[in-house]
C-alpha cells in the first residue's frame, strides 16, 4: 500500500458498495480494464472511473496503460491482506441461485488469494509440505528446509528466486473460507505462476476460481501426496 489512511478514512472509502465490489474482483489478482470493473460493480463507466481515482488517490489500486486502454489492480499484497481481511470479517452473502452456488464451491475449492493458491486445495497444499518436513516456523513466517527445496524444485519453483524478492519468502494467511492457514509470500506465488503456466490449474470462466486438471492432481499427488478427492469433498 503506498499510502496508510486514518481508519475514519478507510471506512468511508470502503462504505461504497461499488469500491468495494472492485477490490474485490481485483484480489483475483490480475489487472482488469475499466469497463470490466464497472460491470461486475454495475455502474455506470463513467462512475467507475470516479471510484477507481479515489482507489487511486488512496494507494489501494495502481493504474496500467496499454495503448489507450487502462487497466487496474491492487496496489501489493498488503492491499490484497486488507482484502482477504474483509472477507473473513463479511463473507459474502449465501447464493441464491444455482450458478452463484456452483462459484461459490469453485471458489471454496481453489481460488487466487491475490497472486497465491487459496481454497481448500491452498490449505492442503500448506499441510502437505508441513507434514514432509519442507518448512520450519521463523519469527517473520517460515524457512525452506533442504528437502524442502528439492520438493519445491520438482514442483518448479526455486528458492533462491524467492529469496530475492522484498516479499516475505513464505507465511501463512488464514483463508477466509476454510478458517485454515494457506500459504503466501514470494514462494506460493510462484508456485501458483508455475501451477497456472504448466496447465496444472487454469482459470474459471467468472471470477477467481481456478479449475484443478487432471495433469494438476496427477503432479501433486506424486510430489505431495495429495489426496485432491478429499480436497475437493472438503
Amino acid at each position: 500500500m503506498t499510502a496508510l489512511l486514518p481508519l475514519p478514512d478507510l471506512a468511508r472509502l470502503l462504505s461504497s458498495p461499488a469500491r468495494a465490489t472492485m477490490l474485490a474482483a481485483l484480489q483475483e489478482g490480475r489487472a482488469l480494464a475499466a469497463g470490466e470493473l464497472a460491470r461486475t460493480a454495475g455502474v455506470a463507466p463513467s462512475t467507475a472511473s470516479e471510484h477507481l481515482a479515489v482507489l487511486g488517490d488512496a494507494g489501494l489500486v495502481t493504474a496500467l496503460s496499454s495503448g489507450r486502454h487502462r487497466y487496474y489492480r491492487l496496489s501489493g499484497p498488503d492491499v490484497a491482506d486488507l482484502v482477504e481481511a474483509w472477507f473473513r470479517l463479511a463473507p459474502p452473502a449465501p447464493p441464491r441461485s444455482l450458478r452463484a452456488s456452483k462459484q461459490a464451491r469453485s471458489l471454496a475449492f481453489a481460488r487466487t488469494c491475490y497472486d497465491h493458491l487459496a481454497g481448500r486445495l491452498g490449505v492442503a497444499v500448506h499441510e502437505a509440505m508441513l507434514q514432509r518436513g519442507w518448512l520450519v516456523a521463523t519469527t517473520d513466517g517460515y524457512d525452506v528446509t533442504a528437502a524442502g527445496a528439492v520438493g519445491l524444485h520438482e514442483l518448479g519453483v526455486y528458492v533462491d528466486a524467492g529469496r530475492d524478492d522484498r516479499r516475505p519468502l513464505v507465511r501463512p494467511c488464514l483463508d477466509w473460507t476454510e478458517r485454515r492457514h494457506h500459504l503466501a509470500g514470494s514462494l506460493p506465488a510462484q508456485l501458483c505462476r508455475t501451477m497456472l503456466s504448466d496447465g496444472w490449474l487454469r482459470r474459471a470462466q467468472v471470477g477467481r476460481g481456478l479449475v484443478l486438471t487432471d495433469v494438476g492432481a496427477a503432479r501433486l499427488h506424486h510430489v505431495l501426496g495429495l489426496d485432491v478427492d478429499a480436497a475437493r469433498a472438503g
